[in-house]
């Protein structure tokens, strides 16, 4: 079982259990079995209709974006998932993230029964690593980048197949951290090549390492159009150790670098911003106080889980929409509410 989906069973458990608890006082209390349930749904957020999306303009795509990015990859990786893509394009979410089939085994097949009826809807995003084997810190050589261009065109060609279509609206370099593959011209047109092709419209990045000098370096460049970032209301997320990078300024320090990215026209995307909280399994679970500290009274006494925080956060201080999984109808509309209130939780002019 993944991290995602113990972290999404997880949060159900805490929601539902909230549902049980409330609802079984008041049951003591009244007797009354469905006056306890609906109290108990209430208590767990659940009987609240769904708010209205917000948008907002992905840089130099001009796709008015929902709020809420739907990440696929996790959530299709095994089965097809058509209830929940349905129900968040039904309540306003355009925009949907999935992967290749290499990390994310079956995610773009189980999503073309669903792209078949609304890819003409919706913007859609997958992306796959450039296939070079350097580390983060090491420079690539003009034969790597030949062969990593090479590699990746042909992982953008399997996506389409795998999704049954012949354009997707961006690709990314998926999980970059090493800033001469980021900069690097050989493999920059590869797609420029599929661009021209009519296979692909814009380049992204999804970076959770290095994140810092990847996001400089996609701004000096000028040719990402769109940056997928692992960011928490404490600063950059480590993938390594599942936590906030050690010594990672705060994420309002984070600010001027993520103005600047979205002044050079690059569309922001959060990721992995509520992950820490989930804590691990081994660790015994949870860390949901981690953000506390950086919240205000407003937002800390606003009815919202503390994942729903974390996204609220984020969505105002920086990023232009977040990107998160739904594995359960609970966990789409937890997130969807915390995208689409976001701005009621903050004075931020």
């Amino acid at each position: 079982m993944t991290d995602s989906i113990l972290s999404s069973t997880r949060r159900r458990f805490v929601q539902y259990g909230t549902m049980l608890g409330v609802g079984a006082q008041a049951l003591i209390k009244s007797g009354d079995v469905r006056a306890s349930v609906f109290e108990g749904k209430e208590a767990a957020g659940l009987n609240d209709p769904w708010p209205d999306m917000q948008y907002r303009k992905l840089g130099r795509t001009g796709h008015n974006s929902s709020r809420l990015v739907f990440g696929c990859g996790a959530t299709l990786s095994g089965d097809r998932h058509d209830d929940l893509l349905y129900a968040a394009f039904d309540a306003g979410v355009n925009t949907f993230d999935v992967g290749f089939k290499h990390y994310y085994s079956d995610a773009e097949k189980n999503l073309a029964p669903f792209l078949k009826e609304k890819r003409d809807d919706i913007f859609l995003i997958s992306k796959a690593y450039v296939p070079v084997e350097i580390d983060w810190d090491e420079t690539v050589t003009m034969d790597q980048a030949k062969q990593a261009a090479k590699g990746w065109s042909a992982f953008l060609d399997e996506s389409l197949r795998e999704m049954g279509i012949d354009n997707v609206d961006a690709y990314y370099y998926m999980a970059a951290n090493n800033v001469s593959v980021v900069g690097n011209e050989e493999i920059h047109r590869a797609f420029e090549d599929a661009k021209a092709a009519g296979k692909v419209d814009y380049l992204g990045l999804s970076t959770h390492q290095n994140a810092a000098n990847v996001l400089r370096t996609a701004i000096d460049t000028g040719w990402f159009d769109l940056a997928m970032i692992a960011v928490t209301p404490g600063g950059w997320y480590d993938w390594e150790d599942k936590s906030i990078l050690e010594g990672s300024p705060k994420m309002t320090d984070l600010r001027p670098l993520l103005d600047e990215a979205r002044e050079a026209g690059i569309g922001l995307v959060g990721m992995k911003a509520g992950r820490f909280l989930a804590g691990r399994r081994w660790l015994g679970w949870g860390n949901p106080e981690a953000f506390d500290e950086f919240y205000d009274q407003k937002l800390l006494q606003a009815r919202l889980s503390e994942f729903q925080r974390s996204y609220a956060y984020v969505l105002e201080h920086g990023l232009d929409v977040v990107n998160a999984d739904m594995q359960s109808m609970l966990h789409l509309k937890e997130n969807f509410v915390a995208a689409a209130t976001s701005a009621d939780y903050f004075d931020i002019a």
